[in-house]
């Protein structure tokens, strides 16, 4: 999976963010009050030329002063700093915006990040359909990526998508990577990475190179991330090691479907995600990582929405992936269809969570659950779909007790089960 700023960003097939005034019209006008006193030679002789040179060097100065190029050179750039004053003693002014920060704010994030971001190189083999018949050939294909370090020993965190890519579409198949190469920022020499563990549910795996003295990404409270802030993703789309593209946070708990059908709750941003950019990073002003870049919106009428995996979702996924190579969730071991009022009624049923098949041995099974009953309640709390259950399940550990309420033929049951481990 993957996922745009000005066009935003990743695409779900890695492997597959001022007005500025305008300084030259800058017009100060002055006026001077003069009163000379009539029949008074000394008024004519003395005052008037006094006043006429008052007046000339008050127009020369101010127009020195108006315009900001002369204005630098004769006091200096840093009055740019002081363009509120100068605004607030001078009507019809326009202030003058500096970006020297915005600038700095950048080259310090992409500084602080850039150690942390490796590209990803996998390689493939895709075989045609017909040379499964003995008719065609197995050819070698590659893709690019992007993972953040996440330990100085060699872990590296990415997208399962990038990783993991095996597939099978009517006339060809490609296999599980048979090769993948991390190179490090700021280093030609290319290092063989291993898998550690993958999860397709979240979309995150994590890789190892035998290698230690990394620089270590910082992560940042993604829960604490505001609408408007600065963003910055860097990764290698297309290939391009140490990318870095910039925009702004565009939303917050984003639910973004993909291609496949899952549902994902992301960060939205404008800052560029192309192709390759998967797995890579999104941080904020200080270089800390707020978010995996994962996904993009594209199409004629898409700009600019990309969307990232909040960094504070990934770190048990990440633990659990390097302890058990996968995540272990609970597990119910029920096929379930939700039923709204219309399909409800139609069958002479209730609305919830129709339950169509019941796995063997599961603790759906042995707790009593059949074919047929319509779960109407958990945890004393009403559900209607499958993913308000799925919810308050992922709420629970592997061997907790659950509560089920279903409705069988009409009548309402209470059942407890046990939760087991997800196959």
């Amino acid at each position: 999976m993957e996922n745009k700023n000005e066009e935003n960003t990743n695409t779900v097939n890695d492997s597959k963010f001022k007005t500025v005034s305008n300084p030259g019209t800058y017009k100060t006008v002055y006026e001077v009050d003069t009163k000379p006193k009539k029949n008074s030679h000394f008024g004519k002789n003395v005052v008037l030329p006094f006043f006429s040179g008052v007046v000339g060097c008050a127009v020369v100065i101010g127009t020195c002063f108006g315009v900001p190029s002369i204005r630098n050179q004769i006091i200096g750039s840093d009055t740019t700093n002081n363009s509120q004053s100068s605004h607030s003693q001078f009507t019809g002014t326009v202030d003058q915006i500096s970006l020297s920060n915005y600038s700095d704010t950048s080259v310090y994030a992409a500084n602080k990040i850039l150690p942390s971001i490796v590209g990803i190189q996998i390689e493939y083999n895709v075989t045609s359909m017909f040379s499964m018949f003995g008719g065609g050939q197995t050819s070698k294909a590659t893709a690019t990526g992007s993972g953040i370090i996440i330990s100085d020993d060699g872990y590296i965190l990415t997208n399962n998508h990038v990783v993991s890519s095996s597939e099978s579409e009517a006339y060809y198949q490609v296999s599980e990577a048979t090769k993948i190469t991390v190179k490090l920022f700021d280093d030609e020499t290319q290092y063989e990475a291993k898998i550690v563990g993958t999860d397709e549910e979240t979309d995150l795996a994590v890789i190892k190179i035998e290698k230690t003295g990394l620089t270590k990404a910082e992560f940042a409270d993604s829960d604490s991330i505001k609408v408007g802030e600065f963003a910055m993703a860097v990764g290698s789309p297309l290939g391009l090691q140490s990318s870095i593209t910039c925009g702004v946070v565009s939303a917050v708990n984003r639910e973004v479907t993909d291609s496949d059908g899952k549902t994902y709750t992301l960060i939205q941003t404008d800052a560029a995600i192309n192709a390759g950019n998967s797995g890579g990073a999104l941080v904020n002003s200080e270089g800390k990582v707020i978010g995996v870049n994962t996904l993009k919106l594209t199409g004629e009428d898409v700009e600019g929405m990309g969307f990232a995996i909040p960094i504070n979702s990934t770190t048990d996924i990440t633990s659990q992936l390097i302890q058990y190579s996968k995540v272990r969730r609970p597990y119910i071991g029920i096929t379930g269809m939700d039923l709204d009022s219309k399909t409800a009624s139609a069958n002479k049923l209730v609305e919830g969570i129709y339950v169509r098949d019941v796995e063997t041995f599961s603790a759906a099974e042995k707790a009593g659950i059949k074919i047929g009953d319509v779960i109407i309640e958990v945890d004393g709390k009403s559900v209607k779909t499958m993913d308000e259950l799925n919810e308050i399940k992922n709420s629970h550990n592997i061997g907790d007790e659950m509560k089920i309420k279903v409705n069988r033929d009409g009548e309402e049951k209470e059942l407890t089960i046990k939760l087991g481990e997800q196959p």
